[in-house]
């Protein structure tokens, strides 16, 4: 076999082997799910569209599938791409058209970030659709990558530290948001869409705004990449592996009710309890179990 051949069919392995795992990790789909499938015409809903289809085929257990393109009404949107890429591939679908795309540029002045106010109002129609069409869950194309960048956007600008979660629960209750591909890559996604051949939709929207500040931080996380290699791994796991009482969110810890256990080894010492206590009073507990 080819050379090509081997690595198209390696990439496809991972990516669902990593959304397979995601999938599971967070009991994402369970028997008898209505799965809401949105598909912008991006590399990364066609690809979790792919993904969705080819684990259904293996699943363990029963799922429906029914993909749902949001028309926003921009300019020279190719109508026709969409459904005719679905019906190919045998897939039931669904168009929303909403106007959204008029309200955003009558109320973000030229030359702003579009992207807050459009996606609230793309979620608020899509979130309205699943519930009144009977989806118990809606699967969005983020993947690992835009978990990331998102974890700093909201520490650099919105100073609180959270992410996307893989699976969420709107804030209403009503639709629960699910992202299989939370563990894939982006590179391993945008050479996956170029090997099958995605008819990508550009967004006219935004896509000509050069100085997001996602794009700022896809740049860093990209040259971090470069220059340390692992590190934006070692990124994604501490989203993973969070340790409340190590930060300082009050409503997440109960630090007002921390007391001294007197009778609590420390690190293993031998110490007697009152020698503990007094080189507590001098030094940081964290210090006397450092080696």
């Amino acid at each position: 076999m080819p050379k090509a051949n081997n690595d198209s069919d390696k990439l496809s392995k991972r990516l669902r082997r990593n959304t397979a795992e995601a999938i599971v990790d967070f009991n994402m789909i369970e028997d008898g799910d209505r799965v809401m499938v949105c598909l912008s015409g991006g590399k990364d809903s066609y690809t979790m569209l792919d993904m969705l289809l080819s684990l259904q085929r293996r699943a363990p257990i029963n799922f429906t599938l029914r993909a749902v393109n949001l028309d926003q009404k921009q300019p020279n949107f190719p109508e026709a791409t969409l459904p005719e890429y679905l019906q190919d591939l045998g897939v039931d679908y669904d168009v929303i058209e909403r106007d959204t795309y008029s309200v955003v540029k009558r109320v973000i002045p030229e030359g702003k970030t579009t992207c807050g106010l459009c996606s609230r109002l793309r979620r608020g129609t899509l979130y309205g659709y699943a519930e009144e069409h009977g989806f118990n869950k809606i699967a969005l194309g983020h993947h690992r990558d835009d978990l990331i960048e998102t974890l700093f956007l909201n520490m650099f600008h919105g100073g609180s530290l959270q992410s996307m979660p893989p699976k969420l629960k709107s804030n209403d209750g009503k639709n629960v948001v699910i992202r299989p591909l939370a563990y894939c890559k982006e590179k391993d996604i945008t050479e996956y869409s170029s090997q099958r051949g995605f008819p990508i939709i550009p967004c006219d929207l935004c896509g000509s705004q050069a100085n997001l500040q996602r794009q700022t931080i896809k740049q860093m996380l990209q040259t971090w990449d470069k220059e340390s290699p692992g590190r934006i791994e070692s990124i994604f796991t501490a989203l993973t592996n969070v340790k409340p009482s190590q930060l300082a969110d009050r409503n997440l810890f109960d630090f007002t009710s921390l007391t001294v256990d007197r009778n609590t080894d420390l690190g293993g010492s031998t110490r007697p309890a009152e020698v503990e206590e007094k080189i507590v009073s001098w030094v940081p507990v964290s210090e006397l179990t450092t080696h």
